[in-house]
């Protein structure tokens, strides 16, 4: 991302399968849960989360969990796919700009870098799928359901997939999947709309997707994902703007000596 943009890594609007039906509770072998204690388990979950402190954190946290099997093979499989797609992009951009060996090899930066955004894509999608099948693998949850809970959702994956697209539409496919890096480099930093409002909107609009389609399908472990999805991005943040930087200084720098 960096000053000059973001990149695409959000699944986008994925097709919502049939709504599966509310589960009966949450995973054999975890605590009981007010939510399926009767009627208003709900309105009792959303007292503890109106409750202050810590406390209240840790109660409604550990309720979630309870829903929640990290041992399934879908849900590891949904967190190995999340951590991976920022690995792979970030280690290929940069050994490519160290060595130049994708363009050399595709016979054009522009090639190359086109080759690396179709697999960053296709990686996103097999994300957006673990993602899904992990959520439908695992209860849901009472509280989190109902029509409130799914046009919340649906809001937030519509304002998602607002963030995600505008962000390409501004940079272009070169400016999304990391052209910069392949030498491809922009004549100015993006500042409109959705740049002009927040910052990095492709990652965090990519979140919005997530937690949306977490919302629409009451599923704690949608939720849990999408904590691990933000947590992902900002660490990719944290290693990408620093390097984007430094590769529009370092063309700064030749500018100058060159005038």
């Amino acid at each position: 991302m960096g000053r000059h943009g973001g990149r695409f890594c959000g699944p986008g609007a994925p097709a919502r399968p049939a709504r599966q039906p509310l589960q009966g509770g949450p995973r054999p072998g975890a605590p009981a849960s007010e939510d399926h204690a009767g009627p208003g388990g709900g309105a009792r979950l959303l007292r503890g989360l109106r409750q202050p402190g810590p406390q209240a954190d840790l109660c409604v946290m550990t309720r979630l969990l309870g829903y929640v099997d990290p041992s399934d093979a879908r849900f590891v499989a949904a967190v190995l796919t999340i951590a991976f797609n920022p690995l792979f992009w970030n280690v290929v951009a940069r050994w490519e700009h160290k060595t130049r060996k994708l363009s050399r090899a595709f016979g054009s930066p522009r090639l190359a870098c086109y080759t690396l955004g179709g697999a960053i894509l296709l990686l996103n999608l097999l994300r957006s799928h673990c993602f899904t099948q992990a959520m439908l693998s695992q209860p849901q949850m009472e509280s989190l359901g109902g029509p409130t809970g799914y046009r919340l959702g649906l809001a937030l994956l519509g304002v998602g997939s607002v963030f995600v697209l505008s962000s390409f539409l501004a940079l272009g496919f070169t400016g999304t999947f990391l052209g910069d890096y392949f030498g491809i480099l922009m004549e100015a930093r993006v500042t409109r709309f959705p740049f002009s409002v927040l910052d990095n909107p492709m990652y965090w609009g990519s979140t919005a997707v997530y937690l949306g389609w977490a919302l629409m399908h009451a599923s704690p472990t949608g939720l849990l994902l999408t904590l691990v999805v933000a947590a992902i991005y900002k660490l990719a943040i944290l290693f990408e703007e620093p390097f984007t930087a430094e590769i529009y200084r370092q063309r700064g720098s030749q500018a100058r000596k060159r005038s």
